[in-house]
């Protein structure tokens, strides 16, 4: 039985690792390298490092954020923001990522999906999708890209099943609507892009306890959950969090 992923998430901003509400209200959440190195030391299956206004900006990522952070790492450490070309994919790859997350920049050009799987493969290249959708059909929701500032009128399914298509290895799923919230993940959105596609779905957006990531891995059938606050401001850890999931059935990697 394949073991669900829990994902420790550190949005950064100017070099420091930030959090807010429905992508607003940012507070400050500490240092990135000194987070990610402690969110694995507690249980993380992975790191995921996302620039979040590199793209808002008009720059590239903060390569030696990334490398500072990749430093303290011993888990597989994904990073985002800012990520243009295959050339800046292959940057944040000699800085220490092990993935590469594209959201605003796959949108404008898809074909680059492609050119950086062929360059580093499928499974190197995570497509971050920004989703609102606002009480609407989970299929009605639509894409949002710029760090959540800018709607793109596609809509969240279909281009989920196109960014598969062009050479996705997994989708990482954030819903604007239940960020930072606490309330729990969107799974009827989670579950409808899961349904749609045959790569690895990661759901992003509300946690707040463990029945919310147990809730998302049945019901919303992710293959992996991210969470930021819960785990920056000591609601809880990776190893804690696993231990009572997988007490409710679902199959979990449990730290030794």
């Amino acid at each position: 039985m394949l073991t669900k992923r829990v994902i420790a998430c550190l949005d950064v901003r100017g070099g420091r690792v930030v959090k807010g509400i429905q992508f607003l209200d940012i507070i400050d959440a500490g240092d990135p390298a000194e987070l990610a190195h402690r969110h694995a030391a507690a249980g993380a299956d992975e790191i995921v490092l996302l620039d979040i206004t590199a793209t808002h900006e008009g720059r590239g990522t903060l390569l030696d954020t990334v490398k500072r952070t990749a430093e303290k790492l011993f888990v597989p450490f994904t990073v985002g923001g800012g990520i243009r070309s295959a050339e800046d994919a292959a940057a944040v790859f000699d800085a220490g990522a092990d993935k590469v997350s594209i959201n605003s920049s796959a949108i404008v050009r898809p074909e680059l999906i492609g050119e950086i799987g062929g360059n580093f493969g499928a499974q190197a290249v995570i497509v971050a999708i920004d989703a609102r959708r606002e009480g609407k059909d989970p299929r009605e929701a639509e894409v949002f890209v710029s760090g959540g500032r800018k709607p793109t009128g596609r809509r969240v399914v279909e281009w989920a099943k196109e960014a598969e298509q062009r050479g996705a290895g997994e989708i990482l799923l954030t819903s604007m609507d239940t960020d930072g919230m606490r309330n729990g993940f969107d799974c009827e959105l989670t579950a409808a892009v899961s349904e749609a596609v045959q790569i690895p779905v990661i759901a992003s957006g509300g946690a707040g306890s463990a029945a919310h990531f147990a809730e998302v891995y049945t019901r919303g059938k992710a293959d992996a959950a991210l969470a930021a606050s819960i785990f920056h401001f000591g609601v809880t850890d990776s190893r804690a969090l696993k231990a009572e999931v997988a007490r409710s059935g679902v199959a979990m990697r449990l730290p030794c």
